[in-house]
């Protein structure tokens, strides 16, 4: 299999290397990262500066995207037109609308997708010291009661991300002439030029991101959805403690609360108060940092539980056969609509209430604006 890299910054270096498909192109609007990338990659890789001239190579099987956020669903909706299968970097989108309009796609199109956050998977979920496996044992067993609170502390990496915020002044400087800026923006609003709104600190704007809350967010909150079984679904009331916000600028926030119709909360403790607090708590039982929990005989009783449902957890293989990957695009735009809810809390300074059906949210259109956020001619879904 073949594949080509859409941005290759600091993240898209690293996609540079994954097994199982041969590299053929590199495509960045940056001259540097370009010459560095083709450095990296070696002989037999072609450069390019318009990602739609990668997707018109036929010899290319699969299109990795780590752009800024901004650019995912436009370029993940275009793959898929293409007939390339899309490894796409988190969030997997800016906005809602943008996720209902790729998962659209791909499933009209018949690709295979993933969105690169792996914890519901594999490696030790962040604070629990265990893989999600056991945890989702012990969850699908009711052992815990129902229905369950999880909360992520802030000593897990959310506190540092609050530092990934945007400048509230910044004064137009010259374009570097290795940088297409125009490009660059694509669906964003213009706004002048200032280094600080592009390559590693463009997560500080609304306009291409969310702060530290939209890079990290999906690693935090895919597994807890999968942990709650809430791939089908979303929260319907959404709060946020937080200073008042730039309308440019994302900031810090406190806390974040997401509510589900049967009583499920997600608790994002940005403050980290609960430090010692349990991650997973029910009316049964609890589950505490480190795997430990106030449950009898807890290591026993997981040994004869069954375990979750078997998932395609290889892209390669998943590839092959056309089998759908464990986080793909409707379960993933699932949980980056998690992101994005808390996102808007965050960003409009006060509850939501959502329907997760329609989507709409109840009784607010400005929320409801956010959901479809225009974009600058002549980028269009």
């Amino acid at each position: 299999m073949t594949k080509a890299v859409i941005g290759i910054g600091g993240m898209g270096r690293g996609h540079l290397r994954y097994p199982g498909s041969r590299l053929l192109a590199v495509c960045d609007v940056d001259e540097n990262h370009l010459k560095t990338a083709l450095e990296i990659a070696g002989s037999g890789v072609k450069g390019y500066k318009d990602f739609r001239e990668v997707l018109d190579r036929p010899d290319i099987d699969i299109v990795h995207i780590v752009t800024p956020p901004h650019w995912h669903a436009l370029m993940s909706i275009a793959a898929a037109q293409a007939g390339k299968d899309i490894w796409c970097e988190k969030p997997m989108t800016r906005t809602i609308g943008e996720g209902q309009r790729v998962v659209e796609t791909v499933q009209r199109s018949g690709r295979i997708f993933r969105v690169n956050t792996w914890f519901r998977f594999q490696d030790p979920f962040y604070g629990f010291g265990t893989t999600v496996k056991p945890v989702k044992k012990v969850v699908q067993s009711g052992l815990l009661g129902w229905p369950l609170k999880v909360t992520v502390s802030g000593i897990t990496g959310f506190d540092w991300k609050f530092y990934w915020s945007g400048k509230t002044y910044l004064p137009p400087q010259p374009v570097p002439k290795e940088l297409d800026y125009d490009f660059w923006l694509g669906p964003a609003p213009y706004k002048p030029y200032h280094p600080h709104r592009v390559h590693e600190t463009f997560r500080g704007y609304w306009d291409y991101d969310g702060g530290g809350l939209g890079d990290m967010g999906m690693h935090y909150l895919d597994p807890v959805q999968y942990l709650l079984d809430k791939d089908k679904t979303s929260p319907v009331e959404i709060e946020a403690d937080c200073p008042q916000q730039h309308p440019d600028a994302c900031g810090s926030w406190r806390r974040i609360r997401l509510k589900y119709a049967d009583g499920c909360e997600i608790i994002l403790d940005g403050e980290n108060k609960d430090i010692w607090a349990p991650f997973i708590q029910g009316p049964e039982g609890k589950l505490y940092r480190g795997f430990k929990s106030d449950i009898p005989g807890l290591e026993q009783k997981i040994a004869s539980l069954s375990g979750p449902e078997p998932q395609t957890t290889d892209f390669s293989q998943a590839v092959r056969s056309r089998q759908k990957f464990a986080l793909n695009a409707e379960n993933g735009h699932r949980s980056c609509t998690l992101v994005n809810l808390a996102k808007m809390a965050v960003r409009l300074g006060r509850p939501l209430r959502f329907n997760p059906t329609t989507p709409r949210f109840i009784e607010d259109e400005d929320a409801n604006r956010l959901i479809h956020e225009p974009m600058r001619a002549p980028w269009h879904l």
